[in-house]
């Protein structure tokens, strides 16, 4: 390189210098540190002392691992459809040309803009089982109910009753779409319109529309949605932990893999046991990810360049 392209790259690099400091800093260096932290018996308070497979051999054996495994896996396999589901019916209903449209979209975006400890503590009262809001709208329904068959059902105790909390933590999940529907909203700006008119001149349905023109062409929003939306159910910690109050929820049903890592690594200070369910969690991401892209290769469709 000659002199003014030694001074150009020099130029760059010193202006992406912050974000490499601090890449290096937040993110590879705990990385690297929890992949060698997962390999010792580390109590935070005293030096670690390496015990090689020690903590996933113990990991294989521990019932409250599994049981967060089965509670996340269970969690994202119920949230995330229902989430990009919800999330796309209303960016499709927000697109239309409606009356007071900015509003609505208002109010939809509103509940994303929360922070997680004042959403959990919202839903802990939502969710309650005696006053909560949840349920005084569910009881007409339930009262009619029982009217007409005979029945005694009851309105169901969010909080209390591990067959009905990890739904309602579900529900809590779902409340907090807005930011994918305002990313549903700018790729169906992007339809083009003609598209439609030529779908309507055939005698196309709306379902047709939707399905043959809308869903392939925003198919990279909704695959990015899809892999956010992965990944954040796996992480999902603050809610859940608010609304128990820091418990694993009734027979520990809103147990996850990151409230036990908190759990082990700030509770028991068993560091080392963390990191190593830490290093499991990323490479489990990771493999998911990775899947999901694979299964994706078929039905997404970008752009020609």
């Amino acid at each position: 390189m000659n002199t003014k392209e030694r001074r150009r790259t020099a130029t760059a690099l010193l202006f992406i210098a912050p974000w490499i400091l601090g890449f290096l800093a937040f993110s590879l260096y705990p990385l690297v540190s929890s992949a060698w932290y997962s390999f010792t018996d580390f109590s935070v308070l005293s030096e670690p002392i390496f015990v090689g497979t020690a903590n996933y051999a113990d990991m294989l054996q521990d019932d409250r691992f599994w049981k967060a495994l089965a509670n996340t896996f269970t969690f994202a396999a119920l949230s995330i459809p229902l989430g990009m589901a919800v999330s796309l019916g209303l960016a499709i209903l927000l697109s239309f040309d409606l009356k007071a449209k900015g509003i609505f979209r208002t109010i939809y975006f509103l509940p994303s803009l929360l922070p997680l400890v004042c959403l959990g503590v919202l839903w802990q009262w939502l969710l309650n089982g005696d006053v909560g809001l949840i349920n005084a709208a569910l009881t007409p329904i339930f009262d009619l109910w029982n009217s007409l068959t005979g029945s005694q059902l009851r309105t169901p105790n969010w909080l209390l009753d591990p067959r009905f909390a990890l739904s309602g933590l579900v529900l809590a999940q779902t409340w907090t779409v807005g930011n994918t529907i305002v990313i549903y909203l700018a790729g169906l700006q992007n339809v083009p319109r003609q598209l439609y008119e030529s779908a309507e001149v055939d005698g196309a349905r709306f379902i047709h529309r939707l399905w043959y023109i809308t869903l392939p062409i925003i198919s990279p929003v909704i695959y990015f949605n899809g892999i956010m939306a992965l990944i954040g159910s796996f992480q999902v910690f603050a809610v859940p932990y608010v609304i128990t109050g820091g418990t694993e929820g009734p027979d520990y049903s809103l147990l996850f893999i990151a409230t036990y890592i908190y759990q082990q690594a700030f509770d028991y200070w068993n560091m080392g046991y963390a990191c190593a369910i830490a290093l499991l969690l990323f490479v489990l991401i990771l493999l998911l990810t990775v899947l999901a892209t694979r299964l994706s290769r078929r039905y997404v469709h970008y752009e020609a360049p």
